[in-house]
């Protein structure tokens, strides 16, 4: 009797691996080689936040920081199944945000899918920000709190860090009360990872080539939510039929919203901040620029990889 070796049934760009028999391979590093650009301007370290499942974060400040800085939380992308703060291309992007902001840059990680199903991720990015309310009220973490304006905090995120982002802002609320002493000011969502049953035209007309295809899009989704559930869960659809009302909050943060002309999710993040505009937030921005998915990570010296830079630096600077 002869047996059938397990085959891939889902590849996530060559670093997850699922198999037949529900087994999975995972590579710690990305498939692209890239040097990490760290010159010293910028200093970093990274913190357990999480011991139960052994999360981490990654911090980041200036060298010659003297002065208090405003607080910039970056949530790495990937589908919710792929990624790292350790990835060369996450670290160098951190770097330039701490450098170009003059901020003390964190950059958590978070439970992946398969093996972590949302909202798993979504729990993390929720202990990642209660950790810097423990660092505010210790004050143990001198390289921290000597530098840190914990009443200017603003949070990020790229793709399913985007999602992630959305997510705090609902769950902490406008002025984030719950976490005193720390004050998050705004929130920027780049190319945020939303999804949902019904089809966009962006995702139904979008190139195949695409870094981030509809292929891709539909595994990653198909891995990252929760079991029997379709793309309308709330996680995904933040407007879906099971999704609770953003219009019935009265107060929400002020909100960048960042998406690329040829990015598949384009049409699903211009009809979020539309929605957030027309419910009475008059603080959410839409900032359209030339590109694909990711853009100012995959060419952070493109023209608009430089004027994301600046429009999150006039975020910044417009809500501190």
């Amino acid at each position: 009797m002869s047996s059938t070796a397990p085959y891939v049934v889902d590849d996530c760009r060559g670093v997850l691996q699922v198999y037949s028999d529900g087994s999975i391979t995972r590579s710690p590093n990305p498939t692209f080689n890239i040097p990490i650009n760290d010159d010293g301007s910028v200093v970093w370290k990274d913190a357990l936040f999480d011991a139960a499942n052994n999360l981490k974060l990654r911090l980041y400040k200036p060298s010659n920081a003297t002065t208090k800085l405003p607080i910039f939380y970056y949530f790495h992308g990937g589908g919710f199944c792929i990624g790292s703060r350790t990835w060369p291309n996450c670290q160098n992007y951190c770097f330039r945000l701490a450098s170009h902001l003059h901020a003390v840059v964190i950059a958590p990680d978070y439970r992946l899918a398969p093996e972590n199903r949302l909202p798993a991720a979504i729990d993390d990015g929720f202990l990642a920000v209660k950790w810097l309310q423990d660092q505010a009220l210790s004050g143990l973490d001198n390289w921290l709190v000597d530098v840190a304006d914990f009443d200017r905090v603003f949070i990020s995120g790229d793709s399913a860090g985007g999602n992630i982002a959305h997510h705090l802002m609902v769950r902490l609320g406008a002025g984030s009360p719950g976490l005193d002493p720390v004050r998050v000011r705004g929130y920027v969502l780049l190319g945020p990872f939303f999804g949902g049953t019904v089809r966009t035209r962006s995702e139904a007309e979008g190139p195949l080539d695409a870094f981030l295809n509809l292929q891709l899009i539909d595994r990653f989704w198909r891995l990252s939510i929760p079991v029997g559930e379709t793309t309308d869960h709330p996680l995904v659809n933040p407007f879906g039929p099971k999704s609770p009302s953003l219009g019935s909050m009265t107060l929400l943060d002020p909100v960048l919203v960042v998406v690329s002309t040829k990015d598949l999710l384009k049409d699903r993040a211009k009809d979020y901040a539309e929605r957030l505009k027309s419910w009475g937030n008059n603080k959410t921005e839409y900032l359209e620029l030339e590109g694909q998915h990711g853009f100012f990570t995959i060419s952070p010296d493109c023209e608009a990889a430089i004027d994301l830079m600046q429009a999150i630096k006039r975020f910044i600077s417009d809500h501190s």
